[in-house]
């Protein structure tokens, strides 16, 4: 059973991480978030679950407006080319549906098989937001504190520019 959005809040409070959560309506898309999330301050932020031609999972996570070049990718993060992961995939190894992908959900990852790619210019910033395994609500986290968290689930960390040249 994958972990709950209380399950979340509990680990985040005993790795010593103050987070705040907003509430709203269920959001799918960028778009649709930049539509409804009113004045949350913090970089607004996508994630990216991702297969690789060698079976590797990836979960690449950037600044909403970060444009990501599929096509050029797996270059910067040394991955065969790449597609989208499957739904169900991504149930399995991150306990979360399409429209709520999200770092957090790589507590329930404990094999750590999703390779995990942060954007270094999201991380530039102070306070970074996320959905808490669902998408009926945005979460603001420290973006040191987001690393700590990656951390405490095991997983490795790549953080590069996603643009620029390779």
């Amino acid at each position: 059973m994958p972990a709950t959005e209380e399950d979340l809040l509990t680990r985040l409070g005993e790795l010593g991480i103050d987070t705040t959560t907003e509430r709203h309506p269920p959001l799918h898309t960028v778009e649709e978030s930049k539509e409804l999330r009113g004045n949350l301050p913090g970089a607004h932020c996508k994630s990216l679950f991702l297969k690789d031609k060698k079976g590797a999972f990836w979960l690449v996570v950037a600044e909403e407006d970060r444009p990501v070049d599929l096509k050029t990718l797996h270059k910067r993060i040394g991955s065969g080319r790449l597609s989208f992961g499957k739904p169900d995939l991504l149930m399995e190894l991150l306990g979360v549906r399409p429209g709520a992908v999200t770092p957090f959900g790589l507590i329930n990852d404990t094999d750590c098989t999703v390779n995990v790619v942060l954007d270094a210019d999201m991380m530039a910033n102070d306070l970074l937001n996320y959905h808490p395994l669902h998408n009926e609500a945005t979460t603001a986290i420290a973006s040191a504190d987001l690393v700590r968290f990656i951390e405490a689930t095991g997983h490795g960390i790549q953080q590069i520019k996603l643009d620029g040249p390779l």
